[in-house]
């Protein structure tokens, strides 16, 4: 039986598919030979080995952090807290001396890597109370004697010893 619907073929239509489906074929393989040449141009890169430093080993393996890691030209630094060398805190109920205590911890991680509180670039404060905080809170123009980081300063409801009320962290930008 002969079908009255069938369309006949536009030759010209087929043409035109043909040819755009060899030139999109080209196109592909010309950026799989771009990308080849991309990946034989790679630069090596070297490898940046995290350097870990512990203020207080036998107190930092027992609560299982690193004070600080630097990678490359970047230190984080954990938050400090105002304790002895045993773990014990210290200046309890004193945040103004805890304040002082923290920032003296951190001047020797600071030193350790050959930096001070100018290269600081983030400082993130948290405090059990706030408004006792922001009292002493200019004690810090003395640390920072240039520009101060960016930062946050958080209010929390406990640090990870009640005697605690304040710990400050601080990532660092080391100048080549």
């Amino acid at each position: 039986m002969y079908n009255k619907r069938k369309k006949p073929i536009n030759y010209l239509s087929v043409l035109l598919l043909v040819f755009s489906l060899f030139f999109t074929i080209l196109s592909c393989n010309e950026v799989k030979k771009n990308t080849e040449v991309q990946v034989d141009k790679e630069t090596p890169i070297a490898i940046e080995i995290p350097e870990y430093f512990l203020l207080r080993p036998e107190v930092e393996k027992a609560y299982g952090y690193s004070h600080a890691v630097k990678i490359g030209n970047a230190i984080k630094i954990s938050g400090a807290v105002s304790m002895d060398d045993e773990g014990n805190p210290t200046a309890v109920g004193d945040l103004g001396q805890q304040m002082k205590n923290c920032y003296a911890d951190l001047d020797k991680i600071l030193k350790h890597y050959g930096c001070t509180f100018d290269d600081v670039i983030v400082e993130n404060v948290f405090t059990t109370n706030m408004p006792l905080f922001l009292e002493n809170a200019a004690y810090r123009n003395s640390i920072y004697t240039k520009q101060f980081p960016t930062g946050s300063w958080l209010g929390v409801k406990e640090l990870a010893v009640p005697e605690f009320m304040i710990e400050i962290e601080l990532e660092v930008h080391k100048s080549e």
